[in-house]
């Protein structure tokens, strides 16, 4: 059988009513059309846009000196 006329589901024991098989048929058509898309992969933080953006500058007494060191 090619893989255009082999068919989706095959019943390999027991004997199913047409009314069973349609049901089934429909729960696994459902969960195929429900399972949508794949989630996109995760972004590194090396990439992210907001590394590009300014820190807020530490103010008063010494706020250079505290800018450089990390919160």
């Amino acid at each position: 059988m090619s893989a255009e006329t082999a068919p989706l589901l095959r019943v390999v024991k027991g004997d199913p009513t047409p009314e069973e098989l349609a049901a089934l048929v429909a729960v696994v058509a459902a969960r195929g059309a429900a399972a949508g898309p794949a989630p996109a992969a995760r972004r590194s933080a090396w990439g992210d846009p907001a590394r590009a953006t300014r820190p807020v500058h530490a103010h008063g007494h010494d706020g250079w000196r505290r800018s450089a060191f990390p919160r």
